[in-house]
Parts: structure tokens; sequence; C-alpha cells
């Protein structure tokens, strides 16, 4: 018995932090899969590099965008941060 109300306090610290870090992480990465595999020509995207581009051609893992009428850059999928809302 002792050995296991030494361990308790262990264990109750695992699942706060698997409640309060792990699990919130890996719902967060589940959706940002999920919006990314959704994503579609004409869709606003921002980069990871704060970008804000207009997704022009989705190919297996990357993206062609188009950053205004004349450039069109290919990126990973993976430089997706979020969906671009308007604020307008």
């Amino acid at each position: 018995m002792e050995i296991l109300s030494q361990l308790l306090p262990f264990v109750f610290l695992i699942a706060i932090m698997y409640f309060v870090i792990i699990r919130p992480q890996q719902k967060e990465a589940k959706a940002k899969t999920e919006m990314i595999a959704a994503l579609s020509k004409g869709d606003k995207v921002v980069t990871t590099g704060g970008f804000i581009v207009v997704v022009n051609k989705v190919e297996e893992n990357f993206l062609s965008v188009k950053m205004n009428d004349d450039t069109i850059v290919k990126i990973v999928k993976d430089a997706i941060a979020r969906k671009y809302e308007d604020e307008a």
C-alpha cells in the first residue's frame, strides 16, 4: 500500500498533463489536418510566413497560391497556418 500511495501523486500529475497539454495539441493538429485536406481553389489562407494568399491549384503535397495578379508560388501544404477570415 505504501508504494501505491507514493505513486498516486505521479499518476495524477501525468493525467493532468495529458488533459491540459497533450490532448488539446492532438485536437488542434487534427483540426489543422482536416482544414488543409478541405482546401480548394479560391480559398484565402494565411501562410506560416504571414502572407495572405489565394489557393490557385491543389496538388497532393503542394499548393499553387496566388500572391497577386502576376505572382503564383508553389508552397508545401504544411506551410498553411489557417484560413483567412475577412473582417470587413
